[in-house]
């Protein structure tokens, strides 16, 4: 979150005057547990009454499984409580959620069937799958790294991806998202993976910065050369 996301940002700035700045209030977490993510999405309210005292344009729920994990459909919860915790600091501010924002971005993306890797346990991975098949989205196949540790995720290398995602077999795929997982790095793969798959490849960095450009209303795909949610920035 803290990384990707200002890296496509920035690279935005690299074409365009638009300038952003970023703020972070943080959720505690060490192992990628139930219990432990159940615990870190309690404290998510606190979070955005800190953010909300920077007035931002917009704010940024990171953890995807934490959202998933706590029941199907709760992206839709949790982004209403967040934003009345910035209507009742006085200043109402859009969210999104990184939960929320991958299935909207393949929802653009127009896909019915996906595949997705996650750094997360099997069993964290299989409520990610049940999560996004219950939005009306079919999981063909899923790669679970099975890593615990949170800053583990955070170290993997990005270019691991371009030999773990050939364990997929993509047939009648619509969209392979290499990284359902705001912490663990893909960027720089993406567009490799994209070139030698020949499908839109995504991840949930890419979704939820995506959605935020469009809550601040920046039109992202036509200044981004409609590339951004697969991959290219």
């Amino acid at each position: 979150m803290e990384t990707e996301i200002p890296a496509i940002f920035r690279s935005r700035e690299t074409i365009l005057p638009e300038r952003f700045t970023f703020h972070s209030s943080r959720m505690r977490m060490k192992k990628v547990t139930k219990e432990e993510l159940e615990a870190m999405d309690a404290m998510s309210l606190k979070c955005a009454q800190e953010l909300s005292d920077a007035h931002v344009d917009v704010m940024g729920y990171a953890c995807l499984v934490a959202i998933m994990s706590m029941g199907r459909g709760y992206h839709c919860v949790s982004e209403v409580n967040l934003h009345q915790e910035t209507i009742a600091n006085d200043f109402p501010t859009p969210i999104v959620t990184s939960a929320g924002a991958l299935i909207n971005g393949l929802k653009v993306l127009g896909a019915k069937q996906i595949s997705i890797i996650t750094p997360y346990m099997r069993p964290l991975t299989n409520m990610v799958v049940d999560y996004i098949e219950h939005q009306g989205i079919k999981v063909k196949e899923s790669i679970a790294l099975e890593i615990p540790d949170n800053l583990e995720v955070a170290a993997q290398n990005p270019m691991n991806l371009l030999e773990i995602y050939k364990q997929l077999d993509l047939t009648n795929v619509d969209v392979l998202v290499v990284s359902a997982c705001v912490q663990m790095p893909s960027l720089e793969a993406i567009d490799i993976i994209q070139s030698e798959c020949g499908i839109p490849v995504t991840s949930a960095a890419v979704c939820t910065t995506y959605e935020m450009m469009k809550k601040i209303g920046i039109e992202a795909k036509s200044t981004i050369g409609g590339e951004l949610l697969s991959g290219k920035y």
